[in-house]
């Protein structure tokens, strides 16, 4: 009876829809293992198609598809150790997720998931029919049970694998990114190791997908809940880990654990990785974005040229005449800190030419609200030509405070491709401003030191589209918005709840109605990097026609 078992940890970062793809990154995490040893090399859940698919795993050209190439990844993996990766099943004309175990040149095992999340980005009950309840798995003579993914935040998964023979258990995991999760996963893995006195290895893939970020952060239990491994977050990594056979059972040898970083850093490492991804994904390679001088588009801008380089940013600043001074030199300021490319195009000639065309159909109307909008339509429409003539991809700016409450344009300010801030209230934004400003990590691909002056973060925030236009003209003060937003959207509280915070009733019920309103906006807006558990779109779903308003 062998008294070492080695197991190469791929945390890794797939390609949704890239089957050949993943099944490369598959085989050489395989001859890795092969290399340092391992008796089994594991892949994290839904590996060979990436993660989170939504309906494309439904159609069966593609679930076909995958697992026809599980089955040739087997062959090519055969002379060697065995291999596990997540993928499609089916089987009795049902669909599972499931987590195939490769051996000898042909699928030997499988675990098909019981537990289906349906709440938040996941939607799992309507794709995928829940598999039983089952045994472990051997490798050689050692049995192994691999719950996957929520199998692992419940007990009656890993019970009846420990009831059953496991001898440890291989969590593979999708789960995305919010803050503060890890704190989470944690304690349930240590609720698993506790109860079945088995050694638990939570293995999670790393990279992003639309809005979700997937942090890896793999980590190793002993029983009784003991940290023997932590792999980083948000990198790609190959490690391997060594159990050893004791009177009491296998136990993981200790190996590396690395810094988590806290939870400022993780936001912004979000927002970085999230639009370096998407646009590795989708195929682009340059972004540009409307630059007013203030706070929101500097940070925006700083979170690109981290992710992507100066060379491959592009910032406009698209002047009024109600565009002040103090505006064009913090844009210029910011757009020379950082490095990027800086066009300056006044609207003043374009706004009048429309202004013109309108002003038959305007006769006799007061200038207001369309007025306004014209000029934020108008810098859409040439920020998106811009985009077109060049091949760039336009980001919005939009803060999470912005999108609640719809103070934003839509096909103005609205228009482009991903929004890195979308999942970012207002005083979070200032905060991460003064972060950025004070930190600098490797993976920044943009300079050191202070890239958004105090003047972009201090000044009282403005969409200057009107003479001495303050935000605070049309809603309440930043801190107390967010402060009321935080409960009515991230908490789904009342208006009584925000009463009982200390907040006036009147004041809570236009945030709420604001909120509902905006909801067609918010269908039609920029995906964006998912910071929360209450992300505007798979997180938080209304109807966009709605009367209904808390009586409280």
């Amino acid at each position: 009876m062998a008294d070492r078992f080695r197991v190469t940890l791929a945390q890794l970062n797939p390609v949704v829809g890239d089957l050949a793809g993943n099944a490369a990154l598959a085989q050489s995490a395989w001859e890795q293992g092969r290399e340092a040893g391992a008796d089994l090399v594991a892949l994290p859940e839904m590996f060979i198609t990436g993660y989170n698919t939504q309906d494309l795993v439904m159609k069966p050209v593609f679930h076909q598809a995958a697992m026809a190439e599980v089955e040739a990844l087997a062959v090519a993996c055969a002379d060697g150790p065995a291999l596990a990766i997540g993928g499609p099943w089916v089987e009795g004309g049902k669909l599972y997720n499931a987590y195939l175990i490769l051996r000898d040149g042909k699928i030997a095992s499988r675990c098909l998931k019981h537990h289906l999340p349906n709440e938040t980005v996941f939607d799992e009950v309507r794709i995928f029919a829940p598999g039983p309840l089952g045994g472990p798995y051997a490798i050689g003579d050692t049995r192994i049970g691999s719950p996957i993914c929520e199998d692992g935040w419940h007990e009656d998964v890993a019970e009846m694998l420990e009831e059953t023979g496991a001898e440890f258990l291989l969590i593979p995991n999708g789960s995305p990114y919010y803050r503060n999760k890890m704190d989470v996963r944690l304690n349930h893995m240590v609720a698993r190791s506790v109860e079945t006195g088995l050694p638990v290895i939570y293995l999670n893939m790393v990279g992003g997908q639309d809005d979700q970020m997937f942090d890896g952060g793999t980590f190793v239990l002993n029983p009784g809940g003991a940290l023997a491994l932590q792999m980083p977050v948000f990198d790609e990594c190959v490690t391997h880990l060594d159990l050893e056979r004791t009177p009491d059972g296998w136990r993981a040898v200790e190996g590396e654990k690395s810094h988590l970083p806290d939870e400022w850093e993780q936001d912004y490492r979000v927002m970085v990785e999230s639009l370096r991804d998407y646009m590795r994904k989708t195929g682009f390679s340059k972004v540009l974005l409307g630059l007013s001088g203030g706070v929101d588009s500097a940070i925006v801008a700083a979170v690109a040229v981290d992710a992507l380089g100066a060379e491959n940013v592009r910032c406009v600043m698209l002047p009024s005449e109600f565009t002040s001074q103090e505006s064009l030199d913090d844009a210029e300021a910011v757009a020379k800190a950082l490095g990027c490319h800086y066009d300056y195009l006044p609207i003043s000639e374009g706004r009048s030419a429309i202004a013109n065309t309108l002003a038959p159909l305007f006769a006799g109307l007061e200038d207001g609200l369309a007025e306004e909008n014209i000029q934020s339509r108008l810098r859409g429409l040439l920020l998106m030509a811009m985009s077109n003539k060049f091949g760039e991809m336009l980001l919005t700016t939009g803060n999470k405070s912005e999108v609640a409450v719809g103070y934003a344009t839509i096909y103005g300010d609205m228009a482009g491709g991903y929004n890195p801030i979308k999942d970012m209230y207002k005083t979070r934004v200032f905060e991460t401003c003064r972060w950025r400003n004070v930190n600098h990590r490797p993976w920044m691909m943009g300079p050191e030191g202070e890239v958004i002056r105090p003047n972009v973060i201090d000044k009282p925030p403005t969409a200057e589209l009107r003479e001495d236009q303050k935000d605070s003209d049309s809603l309440p003060d930043y801190p107390e918005l967010d402060a009321i937003l935080d409960i009515l959207v991230d908490q789904d509280g009342s208006i009584a709840d925000c009463v009982a915070a200390g907040f006036d009733r009147d004041v809570a019920k236009r945030v709420e109605h604001l909120i509902y309103i905006s909801e067609y906006k918010r269908f039609q807006s920029a995906p964006g990097a998912r910071l929360t558990p209450r992300a505007f779109w798979l997180d938080r779903r209304y109807p966009i026609a709605n009367r209904w308003r808390d009586p409280s």
